[in-house]
C-alpha cells in the first residue's frame, strides 16, 4: 500500500502498473531557460529543488525517465524527452532524437511529471490545480507536520 503517493501517482507508481501514466495528477511547471543545440539540450528553470534527485524509474523495465518526463502544457507526453540531469535549481532536458527547439523556445513552458510524488510534492507551498487543461481553478497550500 502505498497512501502518500495515492493522491497524484507518479513515473514510478506508473511503471510498476500501480495505475496508467495518463492519470499521474501532479506536474511542475518549468520555463524554458536556455538551449544548447550543439548537445540537443534545452535548460530549464526547475531543478533537484523542484523535482527531487530520485531516480526511481530507471531500472523499471519501460526504461529510465531520468529526473522527470517532459509533457506539454496540457499533459501530452514528448515521448524520449526527459530531464536527464539537476543541479539545485536547474534541470537539463535531451533525448535520444533531435529536440524540437522550435518547440521549447526561451521562455516557453513545458511541465515535468516526478518520478516520486511524495517527494516533488513535498517541495512547493502551493499546488495550482488545472480544470483538466491549462485553467488555474484553485491554489492549495501544502498541509505541514504529522
Amino acid at each position: 500500500m502505498r497512501p502518500g503517493v495515492y493522491m497524484f501517482g507518479d513515473l514510478f507508481q506508473a511503471g510498476i502498473g500501480s495505475h496508467a501514466a495518463g492519470d499521474i495528477a501532479v506536474s511542475v511547471l518549468a520555463s524554458v531557460i536556455g538551449h544548447r543545440k550543439k548537445d540537443n539540450a534545452v535548460i530549464l528553470d526547475a531543478g533537484a529543488l523542484a523535482l527531487s534527485k530520485d531516480r526511481s524509474t530507471e531500472k523499471l523495465a519501460g526504461g529510465d525517465l531520468g529526473f522527470g518526463q517532459v509533457v506539454d502544457l496540457e499533459g501530452r507526453v514528448w515521448p524520449g524527452v526527459t530531464v536527464v540531469g539537476v543541479s539545485q535549481e536547474h534541470g537539463r532536458v535531451s533525448s535520444e532524437a533531435p529536440l524540437p527547439f522550435d518547440r521549447l523556445p526561451i521562455g516557453g513552458k513545458v511541465r515535468i511529471l516526478p518520478n516520486h510524488a511524495c517527494i516533488t510534492a513535498a517541495g512547493h507551498d502551493v499546488y495550482h490545480v488545472l480544470d483538466g487543461s491549462t485553467e488555474v481553478v484553485a491554489a492549495w497550500d501544502r498541509c505541514r507536520g504529522w
